[in-house]
């Protein structure tokens, strides 16, 4: 039987990172009722840190044998600049593995350097790794299909596997900085008209902002909430909406980050609910009385009445469920509940419903067809190239506006600022103003 000490350094990440996920199942099934808030909150943070810094380990070894163990074994090599070389990889490395611990230890009202530094490093990461192994696997199939008839002599031999690290790299840096550039930018203002069966004629053109996936902690603060707040606040819109993800930090850290919000005055109000990064923080009910501080009302599988400014007879039904993520974590008192959220809102009034997740939105339409705007976020466009792909093939509705059935649409933010890398590849930051339209 081989033992542990025996397997490839590959195989003993995966089981390491294997006992600290079944870890983090048994703790959330056995110690969440046992443990106290505070302490389940660290406990989870770290587990979540240990998983993911466990399997890049994988991918780390992979980068240090692609770009340098292979040019140290070069005789071509020149000491001095290999060692340089050596130091800059192991720096990025060691930035992109300590990306995760930053919402641990360096969260402020503004980012610190080193965090965005770190997540960075981190974006950089995936990219490389990403063309490292599209680029062995072309090399693979083009071995395959050529065949070994010919062969070439050493040095070729070299300078062809030095093309795939060098390649990479370039192509990493590249797109890394156009990343950076795309992500820097203002979100977007997308306005999208949406007809909503039911929805009185003195609301008609009535004017939502939808927001999401703002996710404040290590690498987003109070500056670009505000230039937030200044963007939506020259929209005039008569509601505003959070669709999840305000936060990766808990609330009494990021008060005085969070205070921009305090200036949004949609005259028929602003309002909020969880995603699934709220609950990560375990801190839900300080940011909850953190946003009614501001004037911002959670929706926690409850309903408002929106009342027309024209006629109090006319109104439509505005409704919020948690973040289905609570289930998951078994959060104490939350979880997605449609019934309850609805409860009141019959099929007579138009019905709009903040779900964070497309899941979540796909299951409410099981259980209440009758819905007839649903707004959300969660996928933000996959964020950046290669992960587009992963986050496409995992929901229901990806991003934009989608028609289900004949009488409901279901509206995808892409989010209006990114989580953790400050960066944007093949998708854009946005503000969303949707424009009621009565039939």
């Amino acid at each position: 039987m081989i033992s542990f000490k025996q397997l490839p350094f590959e195989a003993k990440a995966a089981v390491a990172a294997g006992v600290v996920f079944f870890s983090t199942m048994l703790s959330r099934s056995y110690l969440t009722e046992q443990l106290e808030l505070k302490t389940r909150r660290r406990l989870l943070r770290l587990q979540m840190v240990l998983f993911a810094n466990t399997l890049m380990l994988i991918g780390s070894r992979h980068v240090w044998r692609s770009t340098v163990t292979m040019f140290s074994r070069s005789s071509a090599a020149n000491s001095l600049c290999l060692m340089i070389w050596k130091i800059a990889v192991l720096t990025f490395l060691a930035l992109a593995h300590s990306s995760f611990f930053t919402v641990l230890f360096l969260v402020a009202e503004e980012p610190y350097f080193f965090s965005l530094a770190a997540y960075t490093c981190l974006g950089a990461y995936i990219l490389l790794i990403f063309f490292l192994f599209t680029l062995g696997s072309v090399e693979q199939a083009y071995k395959f299909l050529a065949g070994r008839g010919a062969k070439a002599g050493s040095v070729n031999k070299n300078s062809r596997r030095a093309m795939k690290p060098i390649l990479s790299v370039m192509l990493t840096v590249v797109l890394t900085i156009v990343g950076l550039l795309n992500a820097s930018q203002p979100p977007a203002v997308n306005t999208v008209e949406v007809p909503v069966h039911k929805l009185p004629s003195t609301m008609n053109n009535l004017k939502v902002v939808l927001l999401s996936d703002i996710h404040l902690g290590p690498t987003v603060g109070k500056t670009k909430l505000a230039m937030i707040v200044r963007m939506v606040k020259a929209l005039k819109p008569d509601i505003t909406v959070i669709v999840g993800d305000l936060t990766d930090s808990e609330a009494k850290i990021m008060r005085p980050a969070v205070e921009p919000l305090g200036e949004l005055n949609s005259p028929l109000g602003t309002y909020f609910v969880t995603g699934n990064h709220e609950y990560y923080t375990s801190d839900v009910s300080n940011w909850f009385e953190l946003l009614k501080s501001f004037n911002i009302r959670p929706l926690h599988n409850e309903n408002v009445k929106i009342v027309s400014p024209k006629s109090t007879d006319d109104w439509f039904c505005l409704a919020g469920v948690d973040d289905i993520e609570a289930h998951t974590l078994r959060y104490s008192g939350h979880g997605m509940d449609l019934k309850k959220a609805l409860r009141d809102c019959g099929s007579e009034r138009a019905i709009v419903l903040l779900a964070h997740q497309p899941v979540a939105a796909k299951w409410a339409l099981r259980e209440r067809p009758d819905i007839n705007l649903i707004l959300s976020g969660h996928t933000h466009g996959g964020q950046m190239f290669p992960l587009n792909a992963g986050a496409y093939f995992l929901n229901p509705f990806f991003v934009g506006l989608y028609k289900v059935g004949q009488n409901t649409f279901v509206y995808v933010s892409p989010g209006t600022m990114y989580f953790g890398i400050p960066m944007r590849l093949g998708s854009r930051a946005e503000i969303t103003e949707i424009i009621l339209r009565s039939p």
